[in-house]
């Protein structure tokens, strides 16, 4: 049977007559989706306009208006009817009853839910002003039946009234949308979401629509038509198998729902709903930080019209948006990180990655067109990566919670897979588990946010936060996800760019990831067997310390039944057992290189001219693996080495941290080291061996850093006030909550010197900072082994006392305490 022969049914025998073709139609398997939901509001909208028609001869002024989901012609098998009957005031009441009656009785005696009123066009609007529900489900207002001019008229009203009106409502819109969020949760990420309640699902798009229609702002379009047509889909197939008017996707359900969409299984129809509510929820978040901007920047031109004199800004225009850079090629512009004028994604590679970690540790969101630029011009990473591309993406994910909101970006625009193909695999993955609260995805990404908190534990932080990325990327392969993630964890590992000993690392960790937490908990931690299995498969201290805070990262991300007091109690000491087994000789201080060519003619140079010595060197990036890809071109460049050379004195690492933080340099490695001039020359000269990189723009020029380096050693120069003019000179912004810093004495690491291990957030001056509170305790660096690994700085010190010897144990530990006092400051 056709719709027109459904609609004529429908027509001829009333209410039965539209049952039973409603009951056909919904029956009917050649029709689904879109089709279907319009041929239902059709088959709808004739029975009710003969409804009204047969109880409205004799009337005037009256029209029938459908309205929200039913206004936009979207009828799932066990919708509501939310339905207005509008007049003008001008008929008799009594009639006015008579005939909603005659319209609402029919409707309630076949069972179907409905959602009514009777009002004039100005009582809609009022009503429409006191309740915003209201007045969003008068936005998608259409007509059925009657006086057509009569509800042409009351949507033109509404929808100026929305417009004007907009900036009160559209605030209490997206409160409305958060507290709605806040009780249902995150649709992508629920097992058993409300695909219309939760965050991401079908009330979110509605609002959407309510946003675009206020001319204020709009969401991004691409794939949000598809996703919202997925969640009706999904929502269509669950009132069919349930025969409910339900919009929770209940456990027990979701079989039989994936059969009526022809979906291999739960897990494939879950994943599919999370990829759709996944666009919805990235798009309402794009779409709200735009309504704030302009909400902002329209409370702003008032004011400024008014400092200005009423008059318009210089050169006639609006004033330009102030942009505060942030890396090279990457600027805060209006509260979020946009790329420079002068960057170019088509040769930067790194760029995408650049800008992410540089949102991140700023805390402040990707622009969407700046995404999307980087997505369509960039072009990929060579195998394997530069250091530059290492660190950045180190930097991003050990930028705590603001990771989330900037890989969620990146994500939403396919960067992420474009960088990570095995990513593809797990995103949107559904986790079966009660314990876990997350899709494998987004647990990934909070096991690593955990492991930022973490990095102050471990000395490889680096190794810790890609560990945390990858430890559960073998859940998209059949088998065991260990055995699985530890091949892929190898391949990523290398094509990133680490080496042969920490990609073996890296591949330990995310195949033993679960090793600590399911020993304590299962195994006799008194049989030595235990012990020796343990250490056997962990191999090292090193990667032991890094399991650990894997393992508590890991945990915490999962959800909160994961983690508790008594678990950490067994694995900590489950580690104290391991680590014991581990422990070998006390290590030996390492032997001093001997000095190049170049450092010893440094050396001699700064001895004779009794003043600073430097050079700087371009340094390239060998890999230290065969390269399968065809050659790049140049090699990448992976920053400048800078030698100095300087006679023996007070203040040389404050002195020289300080100027180069003057000129924006990072420090990327630093060794600082006694050097004994050659037989003949007596004397000894402090060498610097350092790799440094701009943190945008260029160089400085040689001969600008010695000036400087002069003036600071001789007192001349005031670097500190320098430090902090500049940094008043910028606006703070919100950033990232950084753990704070952790110092430490390595007790036996030497027996020459007390080692000082230092781990923080690396901040300009950072370096400077330490090298003062060292100098004001009086205390002789006998040599400095400082790296950057992504945000993080991980340091040694090796410092005596006056006379050359070891610190005794509770001066060293308080030196411990009062620098860590001086970098929490």
């Amino acid at each position: 049977m056709t719709s027109t022969d459904m609609r004529t049914e429908a027509e001829d025998s009333g209410p039965s007559g539209y049952a039973a073709a409603r009951l056909r139609l919904l029956q009917e398997g050649a029709r689904s989706g879109p089709p279907r939901r319009s041929a239902l509001a059709e088959l709808t909208d004739d029975w009710l306009t003969g409804l009204f028609d047969a109880g409205a001869e004799k009337l005037r002024g009256v029209s029938l208006v459908a309205v929200g989901g039913y206004g936009r012609g979207e009828l799932s098998p066990r919708s509501d009817l939310d339905l207005l009957l509008l007049h003008d005031g001008s008929a008799d009441s009594g009639a006015i009853a008579s005939l909603a009656d005659r319209i609402w009785y029919p409707v309630w005696d076949l069972g179907l839910d409905l959602d009514h009123s009777v009002r004039t066009p100005a009582e809609a609007r009022r009503t429409a002003g006191e309740d915003l529900k209201a007045q969003l489900g008068l936005l998608d207002a259409r007509h059925l039946a009657g006086d057509l001019g009569l509800t042409t008229g009351l949507r033109t009203a509404v929808l100026a009234d929305w417009r004007n009106q907009a900036p009160k409502r559209l605030p209490e819109l997206q409160e409305l949308c958060a507290e709605r969020a806040e009780r249902q949760g995150e649709l992508q990420y629920l097992l058993e979401p409300d695909l219309k309640e939760a965050r991401g699902g079908l009330r979110d798009a509605t609002a959407l629509r309510a946003v675009a229609a206020s001319w204020l702002a709009d969401a991004p379009r691409e794939g949000l038509a598809d996703a919202r047509k997925s969640l009706l889909d999904v929502r269509d197939a669950l009132h069919l198998a349930t025969g409910r008017a339900t919009d929770r996707l209940a456990l027990q359900e979701q079989d039989q729902v994936a059969a009526e969409l022809g979906l291999l299984d739960a897990d494939t129809l879950l994943r599919q709903v999370y990829e759709a509510a996944r666009v919805v929820s990235y798009a309402s978040d794009v779409t709200w930080r735009e309504v704030g901007r302009v909400l902002r920047s329209r409370a702003v031109r008032p004011r400024l019209r008014a400092m200005l004199g009423g008059g318009r800004a210089l050169g006639g225009g609006k004033p330009a948006p102030e942009r505060s850079p942030l890396a090279e090629g990457v600027v805060e512009q209006d509260g979020e990180v946009v790329l420079a004028r002068a960057a170019r994604p088509d040769r930067d590679p790194v760029l995408p990655l650049r800008a992410a970690a540089a949102a991140a540790q700023a805390g402040l969101p990707l622009s969407l067109h700046a995404v999307r630029r980087l997505a369509a011009a960039a072009r990929p990473l060579p195998t394997p990566w530069p250091a530059e591309a290492r660190q950045q993406l180190i930097t991003l994910l050990g930028s705590g919670p603001s990771t989330i909101e900037v890989w969620e970006a990146l994500e939403a625009e396919g960067l992420i897979t474009r960088l990570l193909p095995d990513w593809e695999r797990v995103r949107c993955r559904p986790q079966r588990n009660a314990v876990h609260i997350w899709t494998v995805d987004r647990h990934l990404i909070e096991t690593a946010v955990r492991a930022a908190e973490f990095t102050r534990r471990v000395h490889r932080p680096d190794l810790l936060l890609v560990s945390a990325l990858l430890h559960d990327i073998g859940k998209g392969w059949p088998g065991d996800h260990s055995v699985a993630g530890e091949i892929i964890a190898r391949d990523v590992a290398a094509r990133i760019g680490f080496d042969r000993t920490d990609v073996a690392t890296l591949a330990t960790l995310v195949r033993h990831h679960l090793l600590l937490i399911e020993t304590a908990t299962r195994r006799d931690l008194e049989d030595p067997a235990t012990v020796r299995s343990v250490a056997e498969a962990v191999g090292s201290q090193g990667t032991l310390e890094l399991l650990h805070a894997l393992t508590e990262a890991d945990a915490l991300a999962t959800g909160p039944a994961a983690w508790s007091s008594w678990r950490a109690s067994l694995v900590a000491d489950l580690v104290k057992r391991v680590s014991a087994a581990l422990a070998g000789d006390d290590p030996e201080e390492p032997e001093a290189a001997a000095p190049t060519a170049e450092q010893e003619r440094l050396a001699i140079e700064a001895f004779r001219t009794g003043g600073p010595v430097l050079a700087l060197r371009a340094q390239t990036e060998t890999s230290a693996e065969p390269s399968t890809e065809e050659p790049s071109g140049e090699p990448e460049p992976l920053g400048v080495e800078l030698l100095i050379a300087v006679p023996d004195q007070k203040g040389v690492l404050p002195a020289v941290a300080g100027v180069l933080a003057m000129h924006r340099l990072t420090v990327r490695t630093a060794e600082l080291r006694a050097l004994e001039l050659p037989d003949g020359v007596s004397g000894s000269v402090l060498l610097l061996d350092w790799r440094v990189a701009a943190e945008y723009g260029s160089l400085p020029q040689a001969a600008r850093l010695r000036a400087d380096l002069v003036r600071a050693l001789d007192g001349s120069l005031d670097i500190a006030g320098r430090l902090a003019e500049r940094d008043a000179a910028y606006p703070r912004r919100r950033g990232i909550v950084a753990p704070a810093a952790r110092v430490s004495v390595a007790s036996a690491a030497s027996r020459l010197a007390t080692v000082i291990e230092v781990r923080a957030h690396d901040a300009p001056g950072l370096l400077h900072r330490i090298g003062r509170a060292l100098e004001d305790a009086q205390v002789r660096v006998r040599s400095a082994h400082v790296s950057t690994l992504g945000a993080n700085a991980v340091d040694a010190f090796y410092v005596t006392g006056a006379e050359g010897v070891p610190l005794p144990g509770e001066q060293a530990a308080s030196l411990a305490r009062a620098l860590e006092d001086t970098l929490r400051e």
